[in-house]
């Protein structure tokens, strides 16, 4: 939408359209340049940063670290990312990310988000409320490790659960602290440009004049289709329904004025069905690990501008085998009963291997002793959701006294697993370099009977889900997060970070690189934003 004689309803210097991670970072950086700060968000604010694990990678050798005996250095972390996440940003992005990684992890602990040095002594997916920094991506695997000294860099904020909300709240409560408004309930539903094509405010509409027991009503729905919503789509579209209805009835459109820029902060698109079929319709068998605000809308925003898209292709699958860590012994196997992957490796790229080469199918073999020993582990290396996905696996197992005997009962070649077994277990009597690359840690041989195979392929399952998360989005100069049209030119006035724009982690994901990403670019973005409008001050001067 083009300005002409607007009407501005509110103004502010920086608008940010989405108030997760991203978007309260990117409003601490530009009301510490000096900006004025308004942000609207459909729900109440915190987005999939609020019900996420709560993880932030960070290395380098931050305090907490230190204090847990981890060492580390910026040129590991470098090296360890360099091999693992693709050329989705420059090398120059990627170096500046871990130069600063230490400084990151100052300035969310100065905003009170609170981290810990205890060390996970095991392998997981994600730790239990006892340990608080661990091994949250692939470092610790066979290939990894041959390019970098492996190094836990997965900051949990410390919370019981998943513990996204212990980022997410100080970093709200510093922002209002300082002056940032947030408009909660307000749904930006077009840019508005002027008459040279700059972003210059946001049209909204908006429930701020709704009755206060409808507000309630809504913000209620929304919390309610947030978490329970993610794991149950049915009952997210049921309540998605309702709020859209009460939003016809009583949202009313308004006018921001964005002085200096916009920053659109709005997350992904994997709620968005439409979009997942479009742009990557591998990825429809799991869960979408986000809000029903990660629906595309601030990447359609910059679109409507010109703006770039790039990766949208790009899905993070995950698949995860442990906790109990005993299973990281297993082998993960297709039905023809060949490997898929060195199954110690993050569950992210597990899930992309399943899809890539199996479509999604893949079956986990272990033997009695590696069972015996997981079941002993589940209880204390567990926490409640981890305990309820063991469940769910462990209902999908089918029993054999030979490997041909289970492998006929599941309908996977017994030719092809027996001689991934034989594989498997010859290098490791031999001491030879696992087929796979699985670091000799997590080697164990499949020896015993029984035999048991896991269906852990990735399909709709509430008991062993698969989580998602879309990873592309809109093109951004990565030295200002400004939004790049398809002509390869800055769009003026328009900023994007998070998963709404292409990051550090969009071909390739670890635990914690998306919110320590969201950080990293919601910095950059507010930043730059706030100092447009010194720019603009002197263009006017000059």
């Amino acid at each position: 939408m083009e300005v002409d004689a607007v009407t501005w309803d509110l103004s502010a210097d920086v608008v940010i359209v989405g108030f997760g991670a991203a978007g309260v970072a990117a409003s601490l950086e530009a009301v510490a340049s000096g900006a004025t700060v308004l942000a609207v968000d459909r729900y109440s604010g915190g987005g999939a940063a609020a019900i996420s694990g709560g993880i932030v990678y960070g290395g380098g050798g931050t305090e907490f670290q230190r204090a847990a005996g981890v060492e580390d250095t910026a040129d590991d972390m470098f090296d360890y990312l360099s091999h693992e996440v693709g050329t989705a940003v420059t090398r120059g992005t990627l170096r500046k990310f871990c130069d600063e990684s230490v400084h990151m992890i100052e300035w969310l602990t100065d905003h009170g988000v609170p981290f810990e040095g205890s060390l996970c002594p095991y392998k997981t997916s994600y730790p239990n409320n006892r340990y608080y920094l661990y091994y949250s991506g692939s470092e610790a695997a066979g290939e990894s490790r041959k390019v970098a000294r492996p190094a836990q860099r997965g900051h949990r904020a410390k919370g019981k659960g998943a513990s996204g909300k212990k980022i997410y709240t100080p970093l709200a409560a510093a922002a209002k602290a300082k002056g940032v408004q947030l408009l909660r309930q307000t749904t930006a539903s077009a840019l508005i440009t002027d008459g040279e094509g700059a972003v210059v405010g946001i049209e909204c509409s908006t429930m701020r004049d709704a009755p206060e027991p409808i507000r309630r009503l809504h913000a209620t729905l929304g919390a309610l289709s947030s978490k329970p919503g993610v794991y149950e789509p049915r009952l997210r579209l049921v309540l998605e329904k309702r709020i859209a209805r009460i939003e016809r009835k009583y949202a009313r459109s308004v006018r921001i004025q964005a002085r200096s820029g916009v920053v659109l902060s709005a997350g992904g698109f994997v709620a968005n069905r439409e979009m997942m079929r479009e742009h990557a319709p591998d990825y429809v068998g799991g869960i979408a690990l986000g809000t029903a605000g990660d629906d595309g809308s601030g990447i359609k925003l910059g679109q409507s501008v010109g703006g770039a898209t790039d990766r949208l292709g790009n899905v993070s699958a995950w698949r995860f085998i442990s906790p109990p860590s005993a299973f990281l012994g297993s082998i993960l196997v297709d039905s023809t009963g060949s490997r898929l992957v060195d199954e110690s490796r993050y569950g992210a790229a597990i899930g992309d291997a399943m899809i890539k080469n199996s479509n999604g199918e893949g079956w986990l073999l272990a033997d009695a002793e590696l069972i015996a020993e997981a079941k002993k582990q589940i209880g204390d290396q567990s926490i409640w959701f981890q305990r309820v996905q063991n469940q769910g696996m462990v209902r999908t197992g089918v029993r054999g006294d030979s490997i041909a005997d289970v492998a006929r009962k599941v309908g996977i070649d017994p030719e092809g697993l027996q001689q991934s077994v034989d594989a498997y277990n010859d290098a490791a009597g031999k001491g030879d370099p696992d087929p796979m690359g699985k670091f000799a840690d997590f080697v164990r041989p499949i020896r015993t009977a029984p035999f048991t195979l896991f269906d852990v392929s990735i399909k709709p399952s509430m008991m062993n889900p698969c989580p998602m998360l879309t990873l592309g989005g809109l093109v951004v100069d990565e030295t200002t997060g400004s939004v790049e049209s398809t002509t390869g030119e800055a769009i003026s006035g328009l900023y994007a970070a998070g998963r709404t724009a292409v990051g550090i982690c969009s071909d390739s994901y670890v635990s914690g690189l998306s919110l320590a990403d969201c950080i990293f670019s919601g910095r950059r973005a507010g930043l730059h934003a706030a100092q447009r409008l010194k720019e603009l001050a002197t263009h006017v001067v000059d």
